[in-house]
């Protein structure tokens, strides 16, 4: 099927919902599917709302207990524009076209920043499947962005209700892509009723079931409707780092239909800080999976990252015990697809091997110790080439432990242990060594994991050994590393970069006369300071949309505040209301790649996304302007319709393809 914007299974599986979102003034289509055909359609014009949000953050679809109502997410309508003729302005609600009438621009409407430029704010409603009329929901905020909604356990004679999360957005809104530090809370508001708004019983309104915590998303119930399960980054949010360590928590939900504002909050995972050697380092969640439960009803499954690799977690909601599910003897990477009963699918892949469908089940289970068993399943759909085979069992993938060099007393025990890097080589060539990519992630509050990553196969098989770093700062490694980089990035993470590198090269790995250096956003801020700050050591680099200069970027990007706390630290996370200082503006600058660009030597590719709206183009190119101006070998490449992570197909591949190609022309 061709244009669907979205799938979505009614509880049953008995029916599918097959959302397209409207192209040009066309309105959405929602159709109702059977096993087999199509049951019914229904078009939904652009007068009751726009597109349905399908983006991963706002995005809601559900469906209630008899199948009867779906609850969803999409654009409010837009609003009147005005109209004008020779005469000037026209009353009236459309342009005549007859009289020589044209609508006017309207008021400029504020969104959430990167991937959603032009985007409407999204707002709830509820389709009757059976006749196909459709309501917004009533009682909410018009301050409130809503997403991520789920309907309420049904108790017979009570009223139904739906649960969402609500983004506030009083003076501003700031870039919401790849960042949990945005305030959010869950709400709890009755499915439509027939009641004009501005009349609207206070009692109807939406109640804030999560006043007392500043972040609370992903909302679950349990199977049995007993409680509600939600994820809290609020680490985040009460820090300024766009990403941060999870805590889990959960509310009891009344049987007797009665909620209350600040329903005690129960902590289920708390924040960690610093954990020991082989122990929890804490929860680091994408996102939960829509049914996460296992046949008991209090416990879910979770993917979450530990370290270097992403895992398979089962948490009891009620005791807040947490066992390590996948296989511990690997460094693979495990993602888990859906859960039925006590039976799990998922899939398991790591840098040198592709994806594999895995089945679990429980073969022991006591008090104090469950055993999950674990196989293969056969992927029919999924077939991958023999050379492309062949060139991947050529390969070897390890996972380092990298010391902390100039260990001082200000750092806490989190940000002393050491950090790690995943290291992919060949197993054959075992007297020449390959030219070495260091690869560094964005964020700085992201990672790297071992999992399957063509761009990163290609490159390796193409006769590179790569070694992908996770500087403390990464998510994965508690609390107290990740926090101990705001304030100090250009020297902290350059630093674990560069005794990285030194790793490899202390342990033969890597010859210190072929290295080459690339990153994405963070991580091309990382790669134009490493060869300015270490000239000699990198033969050509490839920056992708890299951050340059703060002082440019803080006032054109969708995240003002990043740029304060990671430059000053998180007490400066509320000084981006404010016009930067003058003394901000120095400390942005000497925090650049920018202020070293003077001692580049380096040969570098640069591939922006013109679109980007997270890291503006001008700031990359200030700085390519700048090397080309001293004669440093520069090339630029432009995609024109792209966005900040370069993920459209076509833009990701020849991105790929121009990184080998300009490695290739330095290495070989």
């Amino acid at each position: 099927m061709s244009g669907v914007s979205m799938i979505v299974p009614s509880p049953s599986g008995s029916k599918l919902l097959i959302i397209r979102n409207p192209e040009n003034d066309a309105p959405a289509r929602f159709e109702i599917w059977n096993s087999s055909q199509i049951e019914k359609e229904f078009h939904i014009p652009q007068s009751v709302h726009g597109s349905v949000y399908n983006d991963g953050w706002f995005e809601g679809v559900s469906w209630n207990l008899d199948e009867t109502f779906i609850a969803y997410v999409a654009e409010e309508p837009s609003p009147q524009k005005p109209t004008f003729n020779h005469m000037g302005y026209k009353n009236g609600s459309c342009a005549d076209k007859d009289c020589g009438s044209w609508k006017g621009q309207g008021d400029w409407e504020d969104d959430w920043g990167e991937t959603y430029a032009g985007k409407r704010q999204p707002a709830l409603f509820v389709i009757n499947i059976n006749s196909g009329e459709v309501h917004d929901v009533k009682g909410i905020d018009k301050s409130l962005s809503v997403g991520q909604v789920v309907w309420a356990p049904f108790t017979e004679g009570l009223e139904q209700y739906l649960v969402f999360v609500g983004w506030s957005s009083v003076t501003r809104k700031l870039g919401m892509k790849y960042c949990s530090n945005r305030p959010c809370a869950l709400y709890a508001v009755r499915a439509p009723h027939p009641v004009s708004e501005i009349h609207l019983p206070e009692e109807l309104r939406a109640l804030n079931l999560t006043q007392t915590i500043s972040s609370a998303y992903f909302p679950r119930f349990s199977p049995d409707g007993k409680f509600l399960v939600f994820l809290s980054a609020r680490s985040a949010v009460d820090s300024g780092v766009h990403n941060a360590t999870n805590s889990l928590h959960r509310i009891d939900w009344p049987t007797d239909g009665k909620l209350f504002q600040s329903a005690k909050i129960y902590d289920i995972i708390p924040v960690a800080m610093c954990a020991e050697d082989g122990c929890f380092p804490g929860l680091y969640c994408t996102t939960i999976h829509s049914n996460p439960w296992l046949s008991d009803n209090c416990t879910m499954i979770i993917s979450s990252i530990w370290h270097s690799c992403e895992v398979l977690l089962s948490v009891n909601v009620l005791s807040g015990e947490i066992l390590r599910v996948c296989p511990e003897d690997s460094n693979s990477s495990w993602n888990l697809l859906m859960l039925d009963g006590n039976n799990i699918v998922a899939i398991s892949s790591s840098p040198v091997d592709v994806p594999q469908m895995k089945y679990g089940m429980v073969i022991e289970k006591e008090m104090e110790n469950t055993t999950w068993s674990w196989s293969n399943i056969s992927s029919p759909i999924f077939r991958c080439s023999d050379k492309v085979r062949s060139l991947l069992s050529s390969l070897q993938c390890s996972i380092l432990k990298i010391s902390v060099k100039g260990i001082c007393d200000r750092l806490t025990k989190g940000a002393s242990k050491h950090f790690e890097a995943i290291f992919v080589s060949s197993r054959t060539k075992k007297d020449v060594l390959d030219p070495l990519i260091v690869i560094l992630h964005g964020g700085p509050q992201d990672v790297s994991l071992s999992y399957f990553s063509k761009s990163w196969a290609f490159l390796s098989s193409v006769g590179y050994s790569l070694l992908i770093v996770n500087y403390r700062g990464s998510l994965g490694f508690g609390e107290e590393a990740l926090q101990s980089l705001p304030g100090k990035i250009g020297s902290q993470d350059v630093n674990d970069v560069l005794s990285a590198i030194d790793h490899v090269i202390n342990l033969g790995l890597a010859s210190p006369s072929m290295i080459t250096v690339t990153g994405i956003s963070h991580g091309g801020f990382l790669t134009t300071h490493l060869i300015g700050q270490a000239p000699e050591k990198f033969v050509a680099a490839a920056a992708i949309n890299p951050v340059c200069n703060f002082a440019l970027m803080v006032g054109t990007t969708d995240i003002p505040d990043w740029c304060y706390v990671e430059a000053c630290g998180t007490i400066a996370q509320n000084r981006f209301t404010k016009a930067p200082s003058m003394e901000d503006l120095a400390l942005f600058y000497s925090k650049s790649p920018i202020s070293h660009s003077s001692k580049v030597k380096t040969p570098t590719l640069f591939l922006l996304g013109a679109q980007d709206l997270r890291v503006p183009i001008p700031d990359g190119l200030q700085y390519a302007r700048v090397l080309k101006e001293r004669g440093v070998e520069v090339k630029v490449i432009m995609f024109r319709n792209d966005v900040h992570a370069l993920k459209r197909p076509q833009s990701e591949f020849e991105c790929l393809l121009n990184i080998g190609a300009w490695f290739n022309k330095y290495c070989k």
